[in-house]
Protein backbone atom coordinates (compact mmCIF):
# COMPACT_ATOMS: atom_id res chain seq x y z
CA UNK A 1 0.00 0.00 0.00
CA UNK A 2 1.05 3.33 -0.70
CA UNK A 3 0.38 6.53 1.24
CA UNK A 4 0.49 10.53 1.00
CA UNK A 5 1.86 12.11 3.81
CA UNK A 6 2.65 15.52 4.22
CA UNK A 7 4.07 16.26 0.15
CA UNK A 8 4.48 12.73 -0.69
CA UNK A 9 3.64 8.54 -1.85
CA UNK A 10 5.29 6.57 0.95
CA UNK A 11 5.21 2.58 1.02
CA UNK A 12 2.80 2.25 4.35
CA UNK A 13 6.17 0.69 6.51
CA UNK A 14 8.22 3.89 5.64
CA UNK A 15 5.08 6.48 6.40
CA UNK A 16 5.59 8.13 9.77
CA UNK A 17 3.71 10.44 11.95
CA UNK A 18 5.69 11.19 15.09
CA UNK A 19 4.45 10.02 18.54
CA UNK A 20 4.07 13.51 19.29
CA UNK A 21 1.82 14.38 17.14
CA UNK A 22 -1.36 16.54 18.45
CA UNK A 23 -3.79 14.08 16.62
CA UNK A 24 -1.96 11.35 18.44
CA UNK A 25 -1.18 12.58 21.80
CA UNK A 26 -4.93 15.10 22.21
CA UNK A 27 -7.43 14.12 19.70
CA UNK A 28 -6.32 17.59 17.96
CA UNK A 29 -7.11 16.75 14.44
CA UNK A 30 -9.70 16.29 11.52
CA UNK A 31 -11.20 13.78 8.49
CA UNK A 32 -13.12 12.88 5.92
CA UNK A 33 -14.29 9.84 4.77
CA UNK A 34 -14.90 8.96 1.02
CA UNK A 35 -16.26 6.60 -1.36
CA UNK A 36 -13.93 5.48 -4.23
CA UNK A 37 -15.11 3.60 -7.13
CA UNK A 38 -12.56 2.60 -10.02
CA UNK A 39 -10.13 4.96 -8.97
CA UNK A 40 -12.59 7.55 -8.85
CA UNK A 41 -13.76 9.74 -5.45
CA UNK A 42 -17.17 10.94 -5.23
CA UNK A 43 -18.30 14.74 -4.01
CA UNK A 44 -14.72 15.57 -3.41
CA UNK A 45 -15.47 19.24 -3.57
CA UNK A 46 -17.60 18.73 -0.64
CA UNK A 47 -15.82 17.20 1.57
CA UNK A 48 -13.23 19.62 1.03
CA UNK A 49 -15.51 22.44 1.94
CA UNK A 50 -16.27 20.41 5.27
CA UNK A 51 -12.53 19.60 6.01
CA UNK A 52 -12.44 23.22 5.95
CA UNK A 53 -14.82 24.54 7.87
CA UNK A 54 -13.70 21.82 10.56
CA UNK A 55 -9.88 22.86 10.53
CA UNK A 56 -11.37 26.85 10.90
CA UNK A 57 -13.73 25.51 13.63
CA UNK A 58 -10.62 23.92 15.73
CA UNK A 59 -8.10 26.95 15.20
CA UNK A 60 -6.17 25.15 12.16
CA UNK A 61 -4.91 26.60 9.06
CA UNK A 62 -7.10 25.76 5.89
CA UNK A 63 -6.23 22.81 4.16
CA UNK A 64 -4.36 23.46 0.92
CA UNK A 65 -7.30 21.91 -1.57
CA UNK A 66 -5.29 21.61 -4.38
CA UNK A 67 -2.65 19.53 -2.29
CA UNK A 68 -5.28 17.75 -0.97
CA UNK A 69 -6.97 16.51 -4.56
CA UNK A 70 -3.05 15.65 -5.77
CA UNK A 71 -2.30 13.29 -2.97
CA UNK A 72 -6.15 11.87 -3.51
CA UNK A 73 -5.40 11.29 -7.06
CA UNK A 74 -1.72 9.94 -6.36
CA UNK A 75 -3.05 7.63 -3.96
CA UNK A 76 -6.14 5.86 -6.19
CA UNK A 77 -3.42 5.74 -8.66
CA UNK A 78 -0.90 3.97 -6.82
CA UNK A 79 -3.96 1.77 -5.17
CA UNK A 80 -5.98 0.48 -7.61
CA UNK A 81 -9.36 -1.44 -6.06
CA UNK A 82 -12.64 -1.72 -7.56
CA UNK A 83 -14.33 0.32 -4.13
CA UNK A 84 -12.47 1.63 -1.67
CA UNK A 85 -12.36 3.78 1.53
CA UNK A 86 -10.53 6.86 1.03
CA UNK A 87 -9.36 8.73 3.99
CA UNK A 88 -8.14 12.34 4.47
CA UNK A 89 -6.41 13.15 7.82
CA UNK A 90 -5.60 16.33 9.10
CA UNK A 91 -4.12 17.18 12.76
CA UNK A 92 -2.23 19.72 14.79
CA UNK A 93 1.09 18.37 13.82
CA UNK A 94 3.82 17.67 15.92
CA UNK A 95 3.98 19.20 19.11
CA UNK A 96 4.85 19.52 23.02
CA UNK A 97 2.92 16.79 25.47
CA UNK A 98 -0.30 18.94 26.80
CA UNK A 99 -3.07 21.22 24.57
CA UNK A 100 -0.76 23.69 23.22
CA UNK A 101 -0.12 23.52 19.71
CA UNK A 102 3.65 23.24 18.43
CA UNK A 103 5.46 25.57 15.46
CA UNK A 104 5.62 22.58 12.78
CA UNK A 105 2.59 22.89 11.03
CA UNK A 106 -0.32 20.35 9.87
CA UNK A 107 -0.06 16.62 8.96
CA UNK A 108 -1.44 15.28 6.29
CA UNK A 109 -2.69 12.22 5.45
CA UNK A 110 -4.26 10.28 2.53
CA UNK A 111 -4.74 6.73 2.62
CA UNK A 112 -7.19 3.93 1.03
CA UNK A 113 -8.14 0.58 1.91
CA UNK A 114 -10.58 -1.65 0.36
CA UNK A 115 -14.42 -1.99 1.05
CA UNK A 116 -17.46 -3.91 0.37
CA UNK A 117 -21.25 -2.63 -0.82
CA UNK A 118 -22.87 -2.68 2.53
CA UNK A 119 -26.26 -4.57 3.13
CA UNK A 120 -29.52 -2.99 1.73
CA UNK A 121 -30.71 -3.34 5.37
CA UNK A 122 -29.51 -3.10 8.71
CA UNK A 123 -30.38 -3.60 12.36
CA UNK A 124 -29.11 -0.59 15.16
CA UNK A 125 -29.52 -0.20 19.14
CA UNK A 126 -29.93 3.12 20.73
CA UNK A 127 -27.60 3.93 23.54
CA UNK A 128 -27.92 5.71 27.11
CA UNK A 129 -24.51 8.39 26.12
CA UNK A 130 -25.90 11.72 24.28
CA UNK A 131 -24.14 14.51 21.94
CA UNK A 132 -24.16 17.42 23.09
CA UNK A 133 -25.23 19.91 20.43
CA UNK A 134 -23.42 22.43 22.66
CA UNK A 135 -20.16 21.31 22.33
CA UNK A 136 -17.38 23.41 20.55
CA UNK A 137 -17.05 20.26 18.69
CA UNK A 138 -20.49 20.08 17.78
CA UNK A 139 -20.30 19.91 13.67
CA UNK A 140 -16.76 19.00 13.06
CA UNK A 141 -15.60 16.03 11.97
CA UNK A 142 -12.97 15.80 14.36
CA UNK A 143 -10.26 12.47 15.49
CA UNK A 144 -12.07 12.63 18.63
CA UNK A 145 -13.82 9.78 18.32
CA UNK A 146 -13.69 7.24 21.40
CA UNK A 147 -17.00 7.76 22.02
CA UNK A 148 -18.49 6.36 19.00
CA UNK A 149 -15.68 3.29 19.11
CA UNK A 150 -17.16 2.69 22.29
CA UNK A 151 -20.96 3.16 21.21
CA UNK A 152 -20.22 1.07 18.22
CA UNK A 153 -18.75 -1.71 19.64
CA UNK A 154 -21.90 -2.02 21.87
CA UNK A 155 -23.87 -2.13 18.64
CA UNK A 156 -21.41 -5.02 17.35
CA UNK A 157 -21.83 -7.08 20.64
CA UNK A 158 -25.69 -6.71 19.91
CA UNK A 159 -25.46 -7.99 16.51
CA UNK A 160 -26.35 -4.24 14.80
CA UNK A 161 -24.41 -1.98 12.73
CA UNK A 162 -24.71 0.95 14.44
CA UNK A 163 -26.21 2.85 17.25
CA UNK A 164 -28.20 5.93 17.79
CA UNK A 165 -27.85 8.69 20.16
CA UNK A 166 -30.03 11.36 21.24
CA UNK A 167 -28.90 14.64 22.65
CA UNK A 168 -29.01 16.23 25.46
CA UNK A 169 -32.81 17.66 25.11
CA UNK A 170 -33.96 13.99 24.54
CA UNK A 171 -34.41 14.64 20.85
CA UNK A 172 -33.20 11.98 17.94
CA UNK A 173 -29.66 13.02 16.99
CA UNK A 174 -27.10 10.69 15.00
CA UNK A 175 -25.51 7.96 14.71
CA UNK A 176 -21.72 6.68 15.63
CA UNK A 177 -20.69 7.45 11.79
CA UNK A 178 -24.52 8.20 10.27
CA UNK A 179 -27.22 10.33 9.50
CA UNK A 180 -30.73 9.18 10.47
CA UNK A 181 -33.91 9.68 8.71
CA UNK A 182 -37.40 8.46 9.30
CA UNK A 183 -41.39 8.53 7.88
CA UNK A 184 -43.92 9.69 9.57
CA UNK A 185 -47.04 9.31 7.82
CA UNK A 186 -45.87 9.21 4.48
CA UNK A 187 -43.02 11.96 5.17
CA UNK A 188 -39.61 11.65 5.12
CA UNK A 189 -37.73 13.55 8.24
CA UNK A 190 -34.30 13.87 9.66
CA UNK A 191 -33.06 15.86 12.75
CA UNK A 192 -31.26 19.35 11.70
CA UNK A 193 -28.02 20.66 11.95
CA UNK A 194 -29.20 22.37 15.26
CA UNK A 195 -29.23 18.66 17.25
CA UNK A 196 -25.95 18.62 17.38
CA UNK A 197 -25.54 16.28 14.39
CA UNK A 198 -22.49 16.28 11.90
CA UNK A 199 -23.66 17.46 8.40
CA UNK A 200 -23.44 14.37 6.47
CA UNK A 201 -22.24 15.18 2.98
CA UNK A 202 -24.96 12.16 1.80
CA UNK A 203 -27.19 13.47 4.34
CA UNK A 204 -26.93 17.15 2.21
CA UNK A 205 -27.57 15.33 -0.63
CA UNK A 206 -30.60 13.36 0.34
CA UNK A 207 -32.30 15.96 1.73
CA UNK A 208 -31.48 18.16 -1.54
CA UNK A 209 -33.03 15.64 -3.89
CA UNK A 210 -35.88 13.94 -1.54
CA UNK A 211 -37.65 17.08 -0.27
CA UNK A 212 -36.66 15.24 3.02
CA UNK A 213 -38.02 17.61 6.38
CA UNK A 214 -35.09 19.11 8.96
CA UNK A 215 -37.71 18.13 12.10
CA UNK A 216 -36.79 18.39 15.85
CA UNK A 217 -37.99 14.43 16.71
CA UNK A 218 -37.99 13.30 20.25
CA UNK A 219 -35.66 10.23 20.87
CA UNK A 220 -39.02 7.95 20.77
CA UNK A 221 -39.83 8.26 17.46
CA UNK A 222 -37.88 5.19 16.48
CA UNK A 223 -40.68 3.62 18.49
CA UNK A 224 -43.22 4.62 15.88
CA UNK A 225 -41.57 5.37 12.63
CA UNK A 226 -43.14 3.82 9.51
CA UNK A 227 -39.76 3.74 8.56
CA UNK A 228 -36.24 4.59 9.30
CA UNK A 229 -32.66 4.74 7.17
CA UNK A 230 -29.07 5.79 7.66
CA UNK A 231 -26.85 7.98 5.29
CA UNK A 232 -23.10 7.74 5.23
CA UNK A 233 -20.33 7.66 3.03
CA UNK A 234 -20.12 4.19 2.35
CA UNK A 235 -23.42 3.47 3.86
CA UNK A 236 -25.43 5.65 0.76
CA UNK A 237 -29.24 5.34 1.82
CA UNK A 238 -29.48 2.06 4.05
CA UNK A 239 -32.98 1.02 5.18
CA UNK A 240 -33.17 -0.29 9.00
CA UNK A 241 -35.15 -3.79 9.63
CA UNK A 242 -34.67 -3.72 13.64
CA UNK A 243 -34.45 -0.62 16.19
CA UNK A 244 -33.45 -2.33 19.42
CA UNK A 245 -34.58 -5.91 18.25
CA UNK A 246 -37.99 -4.14 17.22
CA UNK A 247 -38.91 -5.06 13.70
CA UNK A 248 -39.91 -1.64 12.05
CA UNK A 249 -41.55 -2.23 8.62
CA UNK A 250 -40.30 -4.67 5.62
CA UNK A 251 -37.16 -3.03 5.18
CA UNK A 252 -36.68 -1.73 2.74
CA UNK A 253 -40.23 0.50 2.50
CA UNK A 254 -41.52 2.57 -0.15
CA UNK A 255 -40.37 5.74 0.63
CA UNK A 256 -36.63 4.18 1.76
CA UNK A 257 -36.90 1.99 -1.48
CA UNK A 258 -37.56 5.36 -3.81
CA UNK A 259 -34.76 7.54 -2.18
CA UNK A 260 -32.39 4.59 -2.26
CA UNK A 261 -33.10 4.66 -5.99
CA UNK A 262 -32.58 8.60 -6.23
CA UNK A 263 -29.53 8.56 -4.23
CA UNK A 264 -28.57 5.91 -6.70
CA UNK A 265 -29.27 7.61 -10.02
CA UNK A 266 -28.12 11.33 -8.84
CA UNK A 267 -24.74 10.34 -8.06
CA UNK A 268 -24.07 7.96 -10.57
CA UNK A 269 -25.09 10.76 -12.71
CA UNK A 270 -22.66 13.06 -11.36
CA UNK A 271 -19.52 12.30 -8.88
CA UNK A 272 -19.12 15.63 -8.02
CA UNK A 273 -22.29 16.63 -6.81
Amino acid sequence: MRIWLNGELRDADAAKVSVLDHGLTVGDGLFETLKAKDGSVFALTRHLDRLTRSARGLGLPDPDHDEVRRACAAVLEANPMPLGRLRITYTGGESPLGSERGKTGPTLVVAVGETTRRPDTTAVITVPWVRNERSPLTGLKTTSYAENVVALARANAAGASESLFANTVGQLCEGTGSNVFVVLDGELHTPPLASGCLAGITRALVVEWTGAKETDLPFDVLDRADEVFLTSTLRDVQAVHSVDGRLVTTAPGPVTAKAMRIFDERAGSDLDP
